[in-house]
């Protein structure tokens, strides 16, 4: 069964750090752009990053540009989101997901989904 799963979630103060992994089981993420996802409550589901199947390619929603970093490591099979300078409108369930190849940032384009991993930045 092919599958995503996502961890790192939690309660963070505003200004603190957090790291999300994405694990494949199932398949590799060799051939496979990962796209990070977010939606807060009563929000459209947004694209917060992603990177290409080879990592040559990264890209980042303007308001998390400096302070989230995107890498992969394929031998483990994993990806990870760093998470710094947190601000509370950081705050949503963080989804991970796989398409072939190039990153998009269009939901429908993505054929996995993880469950989500809450992040809630509040003091």
């Amino acid at each position: 069964q092919l599958q995503l799963v996502e961890s790192g979630g939690g309660l963070v103060q505003p200004g603190g750090s957090l790291r999300l992994s994405c694990a494949a089981s199932g398949f590799t993420l060799y051939y496979y752009a990962i796209g990070w996802f977010r939606q807060a409550p009563g929000k459209e589901r947004e694209g917060v990053s992603c990177i290409s199947s080879s990592g040559g390619s990264t890209n980042y929603l303007d308001s998390v540009k400096g302070r989230f970093t995107l890498s992969r490591d394929n031998a483990k099979n994993m990806v990870y989101l760093q998470m710094n300078s947190l601000k509370p409108e950081d705050t949503a369930v963080y989804y991970c997901a796989a398409r072939r190849t190039i990153c998009s940032g269009n939901v429908p384009a993505y054929n996995y989904w993880g469950q989500g991993t809450q992040v809630t930045v509040s003091s």
